[in-house]
């Protein structure tokens, strides 16, 4: 490699702004590149997985409405916090920093590379599945480690790394795509009728089994759209208001749209709802190709937001900050740890545990942005992400997180009766909303960032502490 290359490669690699808001004169990437990367969210094939899942379980209609309500409330949160990051420069884990605090802020660093690594688990499997069916001789563990470490190299230089891998492959994806379409329409149907009219016996349209279907999407509606920040941010400023739309809607559009939709066509039709298996089934060698390309352009995105995350925690609370590669290995790791313990046969439950957790602190967020600042006018308008200037912990965030996650769980466990136990995340949206407001009201902003004077104090007290000559004064008796 020249030395122009690696340096190139070097300056790729800071560009990745961990720790810092990602300054105007960086922000330099088209809304078209943007979407792109965050593209590789939405073709994934674990959305065929949720689709034929919900499907074969709850009936088609029920997962089809569950689609579009999925597309609407994700795409206006996807929308409303890409704009955010793109005014600001940071992602949702630097601007949650105000008003969370910066070590308040933490706790959703930590929720949000968890949710990463087991998406990224998930994500592996179904790409192992798709191997293992065509090559049943090579054992699973062995799969499982090379294709949850390949994701490493592909992750080591950031953000360019990511968009480049995302544009050339994309039009192999939707080849491959177009492809297993044709063969499966000209394969025998398991089921007699219209695929959207397949209903499991003692199941109806509406009720509890669309519930339980709006409960699997929220599961992943909460990720999409918080993740479109660690790219949003990169944003030209003359492309916000049209990039934030686009960021925010065309991938929850073609990931419950139509990645969803085709999952419900393939597992009706195939009565199979594991597509690591009927792709395979599809389209032979081909399907394992194409499964390896899709699971591949997920997983860097996965890895590479769950370093971000990992590295903001570790920083904020223990000072630890190695450079973001150790966490790339870190969240891998990890990743293939879940993977070897049979994390798809927790993908039910997982899905409404992190959809209440998610949701809740996307409602945070976009109630903080649009209703305590720009409404009521509590706060600071610009975000910050300075520890000198802000508390460790403000209750405004913190507060809402915590009480609407942990309701939220009794009730998605059943501890509140059955409606709650279906709508536990949408439960717990709200009522994080409600309550950030009231603490805000309550505390009028007191604690979202310090005044100038409680700066100077600190910067004091920590210059005398670095300074040789201080000493601690022994009161004479």
């Amino acid at each position: 490699m020249s030395v122009d290359q690696t340096k190139g490669l070097q300056e790729e690699e800071k560009d990745d702004y961990t720790f810092d808001k990602v300054p105007v004169e960086k922000r330099n990437m088209g809304w078209f590149s943007v979407t792109n990367i965050t593209f590789g969210i939405a073709t994934a094939i674990f959305y065929f997985q949720t689709g034929s899942v919900m499907a074969l379980q709850y009936g088609a209609m029920n997962a089809i409405i569950s689609a579009i309500y999925a597309i609407v409330i994700a795409g206006i949160l996807g929308t409303v916090i890409a704009y955010l990051s793109a005014k600001s420069g940071m992602n949702v884990n630097l601007m949650s920093r105000q008003g969370f605090g910066y070590i308040g802020a933490s706790l959703t660093s930590l929720i949000y590379a968890s949710n990463f690594i087991m998406y990224c688990a998930f994500e592996g499997m179904i790409l192992v599945s798709a191997v293992h069916a065509f090559f049943p001789a090579i054992p699973l563990w062995l799969l499982i480690i090379v294709f949850g470490s390949i994701v490493i190299p592909l992750n080591w230089f950031g953000i360019k790394q990511l968009d480049k891998l995302q544009k050339w492959s994309l039009p192999i994806f939707f080849i491959f795509l177009i492809a297993i379409i044709i063969v499966a329409a000209n394969i025998p149907s398991q089921f007699d009728g219209h695929f959207w009219t397949y209903m499991p016996e003692g199941v109806q349209i509406g009720g509890t089994g669309l519930l339980l279907c709006i409960g699997m999407q929220h599961g992943i509606m909460g990720l999409t759209a918080l993740i479109a920040s660690d790219y949003a941010r990169f944003l030209k400023p003359k492309d916000i208001k049209l990039g934030s739309i686009m960021i925010g809607f065309i991938p929850q559009i073609f990931c419950f749209g139509v990645m969803g939709l085709l999952g419900i066509w393939f597992g009706v039709r195939l009565a199979e709802s594991n597509p690591g298996v009927y792709i395979v089934t599809i389209l032979g060698l081909g399907g394992v190709a194409f499964t390896l390309l899709t699971q591949l352009r997920i997983n860097v995105t996965n890895i590479y937001s769950a370093s971000l995350s990992l590295s903001n925690f570790f920083e904020n609370v223990f000072h630890f900050k190695p450079d973001r590669h150790f966490w790339v290995v870190v969240s891998a790791v990890v990743s293939i740890a879940l993977m070897l313990g049979g994390i798809l046969d927790y993908l039910g439950s997982a899905m409404t545990f992190q959809g209440v957790l998610l949701m809740a602190w996307a409602a945070i967020l976009v109630t903080d942005a649009l209703v305590v600042k720009k409404l009521l006018k509590i706060g600071p308008k610009e975000y910050e992400a300075r520890q000198e200037k802000l508390y460790k912990w403000n209750p405004v965030g913190v507060a809402p997180l915590i009480i609407s996650s942990v309701l939220g769980t009794i009730a998605g466990l059943g501890y509140m009766g059955t409606f709650l136990q279906n709508t536990a995340t949408f439960f717990a949206a709200i009522l994080a909303s409600f309550l950030t407001v009231a603490i805000a009201v309550y505390t009028k902003g007191r604690y979202y960032s310090k005044a100038p004077e409680e700066i100077k104090v600190k910067r004091k007290k920590e210059k005398e502490r670095k300074s040789p000559t201080f000493t601690k004064e022994i009161p004479v008796e």
